[in-house]
């Protein structure tokens, strides 16, 4: 029997970890791009982020893309702070627990594969056209 009370969630290095696995396993025409990518896991969502994608519950948002897609860059743009992917390790512990089917390491696979979908230009309706994991 599991002693659940020794157990703990696993810690924003953990997911960290996780997702930086998901990037090493990317494709090698994808992986190059996706190695400048920063990645930053948070408990939640910024008050603003949530504000800003009209979503009233944090929990909803298990990650995020805050960048300038390849798609849309030029060389004439003047260097800012590096594309980002944010994941939000409550509400990913939180699907990942409801969904029971899923590893916690498949779903933060997923959530950064979708992140890396928009940073090479692809747009929520193109992903969901291949991609049926939200259904």
């Amino acid at each position: 029997m599991t002693d659940w009370k020794d157990l703990t969630a696993p810690d924003a290095g953990r997911i960290e970890t996780m997702a930086r696995d998901a990037v090493a396993a990317l494709p090698p025409e994808f992986a190059g791009h996706a190695q400048s990518i920063a990645i930053r896991v948070a408990e939640f969502a910024p008050e603003e982020v949530l504000d800003e994608l009209q979503i009233d519950d944090p929990f909803e948002l298990t990650g995020i893309y805050d960048g300038i897609p390849l798609t849309e860059k030029s060389v004439l743009d003047q260097p800012g702070q590096p594309d980002i992917i944010w994941l939000y390790r409550r509400p990913l512990l939180d699907e990942w627990a409801s969904r029971g089917s899923v590893t916690l390491g498949e779903l933060v696979a997923h959530v950064v594969t979708h992140e890396m979908a928009h940073h090479f230009g692809w747009s929520d309706d193109d992903i969901a056209r291949i991609d049926r994991w939200w259904e």
